[in-house]
C-alpha cells in the first residue's frame, strides 16, 4: 500500500470515528430538550401517546432518512456526509452547495478531491446559514413584514425549484441523453398523480433506478459515448 493510500485511508477512518461521535452528540442534545423541559415542569407524556404519534410520522422520517443516507452519502463523501446531517438542510442547501462547489471546481463526486471540496463548501454552507438565521432571529420583528409581503410569497413558494433548476440545468446539459427518460417519467407521473408532490424524497430513488436503467440501455446501444476525463488525459 502506497503512503498516499495509507493516508488517504486513515483520513477516512478518522473521519467516521469523528463524525460517529459528533452525530450521536447531536442526537442526545437534541433529546435533552424535550427531556429538560419535562423534568422542569414535572410534566411526562407517557408511553402511549408518544408512541402514537410515532406511528404517523416516523415511518415517513425513516423512509426519507433512509433514502438521503443511500442517495447523497457518495456524492457528499464520509466527512461531507457526516457534516451534512448533524447541520441539516441536506436536501434544501447542502447537497446543492457541494455539487455547484464541485462543478466550479472541476472535480467528480466520489474521488479524493470531490470530498474534499464537498466538505469545504458545506462547512461555508453551515456557517453562512448559521450567521444568517442569527441575524434574522435577532431582526425578526424588523424583517417579518418583508417577508410575509404578498409580492414575495410566489419567490419564497420556488426557492427550491429554482435552486435544483440551476444545477438541473448543468447536469442535464452534460448528460442529457441519460437524463430526458427520467425527466419525463417524472413529468407524467405527477400530472397523472399531482397528490405525489408532496412525496418527492421517496422519488428519489426511483429517478435514480430510472436514470441507472436508462443509460444501461443505451450503452448496450451504443448511444452513449465514452469521454475522456482529466485524470485519463494525465
Amino acid at each position: 500500500m502506497t503512503k498516499k493510500k495509507r493516508e488517504e485511508r486513515t483520513y477516512i477512518q478518522q473521519t467516521y470515528v469523528d463524525g460517529l461521535a459528533w452525530i450521536w452528540t447531536a442526537a442526545v442534545v437534541l433529546l435533552m430538550v424535550p427531556a429538560a423541559i419535562c423534568i422542569y415542569y414535572d410534566s411526562w407524556p407517557g408511553i402511549t401517546p408518544v408512541l402514537k404519534g410515532l406511528i404517523g410520522v416516523a415511518p415517513i422520517f425513516w423512509t426519507v432518512g433512509f433514502i438521503e443516507v443511500v442517495t447523497f452519502i457518495p456524492m457528499l463523501g464520509t466527512a461531507g456526509s457526516f457534516l451534512g446531517f448533524v447541520t441539516g438542510n441536506i436536501t434544501n442547501l447542502k447537497v446543492p452547495a457541494a455539487l455547484n462547489a464541485m462543478q466550479n471546481m472541476d472535480v467528480e463526486p466520489g474521488t479524493e478531491e470531490g470530498e474534499l471540496v464537498s466538505t469545504v463548501a458545506i462547512a461555508v454552507c453551515a456557517i453562512t446559514t448559521t450567521l444568517i438565521i442569527s441575524l434574522g432571529v435577532l431582526l425578526l420583528s424588523q424583517i417579518t413584514p418583508i417577508l410575509d409581503s404578498p409580492v414575495l410569497k410566489p419567490a419564497f413558494d420556488n426557492i427550491l425549484p429554482a435552486l435544483f433548476g440551476g444545477l438541473g440545468v448543468v447536469y442535464i446539459s452534460k448528460n442529457w441523453k441519460i437524463a430526458v427518460t427520467p425527466m419525463v417519467v417524472m413529468i407524467a407521473l405527477f400530472i397523472c398523480v399531482p397528490s405525489l408532490a408532496g412525496s418527492v424524497g421517496v422519488l428519489v430513488p426511483v429517478g435514480a433506478l430510472i436514470s441507472i436503467a436508462a443509460a444501461r440501455v443505451l450503452y448496450n446501444k451504443g448511444l452513449l459515448e465514452k469521454k475522456d476525463t482529466k485524470e485519463n488525459k494525465r
